[in-house]
């Protein structure tokens, strides 16, 4: 077990300190505007956007002890409507020193709640961790289950997004995306067998609001007393292994989120998910010929609980909201793993500018095999506009 100690605490967080004074400075500094909409008429306009989210860590492991500051996303949004039923949306990411990578181009046909079609890159619908995506999260580590295909990057997808259509919408208490991709393209894939995922939600409580299809796993208490049940699948023939041998891919999982609004005006968030990935091939079995070029997937589950509380009471520019979250990965061939994340968010502008300091402790990680047992300390800024 890594010694919290033995991280360079003190370090971290003199250099946090500075980082906390240059952040709220150029948030503070920088014209409040929820991006720029420029308007031709009700049903003819473009708005820009963007986001960011930067951090300073400290690791410690048998293997290394270091820190460094990084961007985990700077993003661009774009988006525009050109008749009453149709819009459009461009979003762009870059990742520290890697190029800037187009990750959303849909056009989105978009006719009345119950109704929507969005075509072209886009996000595959699943649970409700990879429809957060990183900027709507409660944990600022939430990426530690194993991701579907198109989170793997490459032939498959990358940042869950993926060639398709998707057909979504809320009907009552009931929101639903049915998905249509290509999902793995080549390698075990060769008769072309697309990819099939399913996302279905029912709204016990308040119906969430969000940008179409996508979730969040925390409203701060905005939308009111919340509680859904998620169910979500995603199935492609042929869609793990290799071109020497083939196998199918399988996943389902089910989720929850509770948000509970007190009389204190203190806000209770419990998020809890199950995932099962039914894969042919994995890195502990690899095909017969032992070729290299295998999509290989987890096999086995996983489960993750969180629990948070946003205090009522305002200081300075904010509210904290302490958090606590376990992850456990069991691999079908393989050592399970688990982590257990201590968190405290500090928000300003809900997800739109919020800090965050959490310490991490554990081996499990995004490809749900165990990796190596480590301690790391976060200061994390995000901001939106």
């Amino acid at each position: 077990m890594i010694e919290v100690q033995s991280l360079n605490i003190g370090s971290l967080f003199r250099r946090a300190i500075c980082f906390l004074i240059a952040s709220l400075s150029f948030t503070f500094t920088m014209p409040v505007i929820a991006g720029v909409k420029f308007e031709h008429s009700d049903t003819v306009w473009l708005s820009v956007g963007g986001g960011i989210r930067m951090q300073l860590d400290s690791r410690k492991s048998d293997a290394d002890n270091n820190s460094d500051f990084s961007f985990d996303s700077i993003r661009l949004y774009v988006a525009a409507q050109v008749h009453k039923y149709l819009k459009f949306s461009i979003n762009t990411d870059k990742q520290n020193h890697d190029s800037t990578d187009l990750i959303d181009a849909i056009a989105r046909v978009e006719i009345n709640p119950s109704v929507n079609f969005w075509f072209g890159r886009t996000l595959v619908p699943g649970d409700r961790v990879e429809l957060n995506g990183p900027f709507y999260g409660l944990t600022w580590n939430q990426y530690r289950q194993p991701l579907f295909p198109a989170d793997q990057g490459g032939a498959a997808g990358s940042l869950g997004r993926n060639e398709g259509g998707v057909f979504w919408g809320t009907t009552g208490k009931v929101h639903y995306a049915l998905g249509i991709f290509d999902g793995l393209k080549g390698s075990s894939n060769q008769d072309n067998n697309k990819l099939y995922a399913v996302r279905l939600a029912y709204h016990l409580l308040n119906v969430e609001s969000n940008f179409g299809y996508y979730t969040s796993s925390t409203y701060f208490g905005e939308q009111g007393n919340i509680l859904t049940l998620g169910f979500s699948l995603q199935n492609q023939i042929d869609g793990t292994g290799s071109a020497v041998e083939s196998g199918d891919f399988y996943s389902y999982t089910f989720d929850v989120l509770s948000e509970t609004v007190m009389s204190n005006g203190g806000v209770i968030t419990i998020e809890a998910d199950y995932k099962k990935f039914d894969s042919d091939f994995t890195p502990a079995s690899p095909p017969v010929g032992g070729s290299s070029s295998c999509f290989c997937l987890f096999d086995g589950y996983s489960v993750f609980g969180t629990v948070a509380y946003l205090f009522p009471k305002e200081i300075a520019w904010g509210k904290f909201q302490p958090y606590a979250r376990y992850v456990e990965n069991s691999p079908s061939d393989a050592r399970s793993s688990d982590s257990i994340e201590l968190g405290l968010n500090y928000v300003i502008d809900g997800q739109n500018t919020k800090l965050s300091f959490n310490y991490v402790q554990g081996d499990a990680n995004a490809s749900g095999f165990a990796g190596r047992d480590v301690g790391r300390a976060t200061f994390g800024l995000q901001l939106q506009f």
